[in-house]
């Protein structure tokens, strides 16, 4: 692996830095799981406190943490770039996201105003510290399709924050932004197609080929597909300002980029020069699967005014992209990353010659990824049917719950298995 043309495996951060990110994630995934199956109003509709403390558990707690760690370990190895002062943005980024995260849940569940002041404060300070890093990181990277998928998603993730500190004032009752609805239209969009997706995209042109062992992406398609997004986000963003007729063919546009990501993967994913099984592929495919889902969801709204309009579309929809898409992908990017991990710092600590060391398959028992991604699969089938059945929620936060504790221990099977051979955290 350390002989991928383009990647600069010696400035690769210390292990413990993205390590710290990848192992709290699995902990707020635990902590939805337990949300959903404790209380019947978190998927009854979008706009229950519960449904919010859960969807920020799941994307700053889960997809945000891990997101920030592979960003710290992609930035030097991919862009060729490092963070300045990697240790002490880690820490900091690390310990405020994690209290911004709780707080800002608990001023859900609360409703208590100094909740939401802690959580904004927090989160302001921790994503800050890390953008004003990134910003100088990319600033320096050569260009390039994974780095320039990064910019733009960093640019999503700045304007996300920007827009959800404001609706955080606006909840605690310090400041009423004009445009609310518009506001929270474009703090969705942008943090979840913008943030998520883009960085997913970003991150797959180098992944997907490298690890998967496909062909790479068109490179028209890997060229143009994140910028186009982006533009497409800003349009949509600017919603109130257009008539009609343009706002549906952005939203058409978006579908289409969407779709067009998802069906090119799955492709590439048809063509591995090795056909041999691997549970961190299953994943992707049901990430893939699940974006066609929400683009058919979509498609259907389009056409059907009733179901436009009922509580069951946006709760599917998000249901679709956020656990579907969003948890599926980065579950199955932590099983290569952290075993990849592992056995390169091992193999850098200890100089160790090949069979010396276990290999990166051998990190964590295939058996054991396999038994989480059946419970997750199982998961995601039952929050889809929420909407539609509340009586399911108890039977899939059980199930997620289970899921997220198996992922925790696996990633713990590897860090394990990393000092057990001697590999240290300096």
């Amino acid at each position: 692996m350390s002989q991928q043309a383009g990647l600069s495996f010696e400035q690769a951060p210390p292990f413990s830095l993205p390590l710290r990110f990848f192992l709290t994630a699995p902990l707020f995934l635990l902590a939805a799981a337990i949300l959903i199956a404790l209380s019947p109003d978190a998927l009854a509709s979008r706009w229950t406190p519960q449904a919010l403390a859960l969807t920020h558990a799941f994307t700053l707690g889960f997809l945000a943490m891990v997101m920030l760690g592979a960003l710290m370990q992609m930035l030097p190895v991919v862009a060729g770039s490092p963070m300045p002062a990697p240790r002490l943005v880690a820490r900091v980024s690390h310990v405020s996201l994690v209290l911004g995260t709780v707080a800002l849940m608990a001023g859900f569940l609360t409703a208590e105003p100094a909740a939401y002041g802690s959580g904004v404060v927090l989160l302001g300070v921790g994503f800050a510290v890390f953008l004003a890093a990134a910003v100088i990181g990319l600033a320096r990277a050569a260009a390039g399709v994974t780095v320039n998928g990064i910019r733009f998603a960093v640019t999503s993730l700045a304007l996300t924050l920007l827009l959800g500190l404001a609706l955080a004032l606006l909840r605690a009752g310090w400041w009423v932004p004009p445009a609310i609805e518009s506001a929270i239209a474009a703090h969705v969009s942008f943090g979840l197609i913008g943030w998520v997706l883009l960085l997913v995209i970003g991150v797959a042109y180098q992944v997907v080929p490298m690890f998967q062992l496909t062909p790479p992406y068109p490179p028209r398609l890997s060229r143009w597909l994140a910028a186009v997004v982006f533009a497409l986000l800003l349009l949509h963003a600017a919603a109130p300002l257009l008539p009609p007729a343009a706002v549906h063919l952005v939203d058409a546009a978006l579908a289409a980029g969407i779709l067009l990501f998802a069906v090119a993967t799955l492709r590439l994913q048809s063509r591995r020069r090795r056909k041999l099984p691997d549970v961190t592929l299953e994943y992707w495919r049901l990430g893939m699967a699940s974006l066609i889902a929400c683009v058919a969801v979509w498609l259907v709204a389009q056409f059907s005014p009733a179901w436009a309009d009922s509580e069951a579309y946006p709760l599917l929809l998000g249901i679709l992209f956020i656990g579907g898409f969003a948890v599926s992908v980065v579950n199955g990017m932590l099983y290569k990353i952290v075993p990849f991990l592992a056995w390169f710092h091992l193999q850098s600590q200890l100089q160790a010659k090949a069979g010396s060391i276990p290999t990166m398959k051998d990190m964590i028992a295939e058996r054991r990824m396999r038994g989480q991604f059946r419970l997750h699969l199982a998961a995601c089938a039952l929050l889809a049917a929420v909407p539609f059945w509340p009586q399911l929620g108890m039977a899939a936060g059980s199930v997620l719950g289970l899921s997220a504790l198996l992922l925790w221990i696996n990633l713990l099977s590897a860090v394990r298995r990393f000092t057990r051979h001697g590999g240290g955290f300096s």
